[in-house]
């Protein structure tokens, strides 16, 4: 096989790997967000039960007031329901997982960025190129080993971002704006 066509098989490999890592990159992002958000309902939710089941327990001791009484009841047992939903599973620390994941995630998909672009700059011999493609798939391994598992309305939001919003994807235009005069392709 030609030398060229085994590099452009590598690099149809590598490619379809840096898309994969895109997309897990963005995917644990959003999970992250989602449980976040999710964890700061519930500490408010909690909060919010609190102060109402402590407001109408004391009205209904100062004031003698059943139906307040009953009130309270009720939202102490919600409170209790809540507290008992959540308390062997702890939300921020798993969407903290999931940021780490994303922050290594981001990591392994530069390297990726850059192995392509040295692929394509012929910089890199065949080797190389496996050499660096083991290296990665291994790393990935380990980031994938130590990760927690992604929920569907994250891989949603992922795809509307990645597709629809272009959140990885710039026009000259766009990056100009954040060079020097010296380094823009549109001058």
């Amino acid at each position: 096989m030609e030398r060229n066509s085994q590099i452009n098989i590598l690099e149809a490999q590598i490619r379809e790997c840096f898309g994969r890592v895109v997309w897990t990159h963005k995917t644990q992002e959003r999970c992250s967000d989602i449980l976040n958000k999710r964890n700061n309902i519930i500490k408010m939710s909690q909060i919010i039960l609190s102060a109402l089941t402590t407001t109408g327990i004391l009205i209904t001791i100062f004031g003698n007031n059943k139906i307040i009484g009953i009130i309270s009841a009720l939202l102490s047992a919600a409170l209790l329901g809540l507290n008992l939903y959540i308390r062997d599973y702890d939300l921020g620390g798993v969407a903290q997982k999931h940021a780490d994941c994303a922050s290594h995630l981001w990591n392994v998909r530069e390297k990726y960025f850059s192995l392509l672009t040295d692929i394509k700059s012929s910089l890199i011999s065949e080797k190389e190129i496996i050499k660096q493609r083991d290296r990665l798939q291994e790393e990935l391994f380990n980031i994938y080993e130590g990760s927690p598992r992604s929920i569907s309305k994250a891989y949603d939001q992922a795809s509307k971002a990645l597709k629809i919003s272009e959140e990885l994807t710039f026009r000259d235009e766009e990056i100009d704006a954040f060079l020097p005069e010296e380094l823009k392709k549109n001058k």
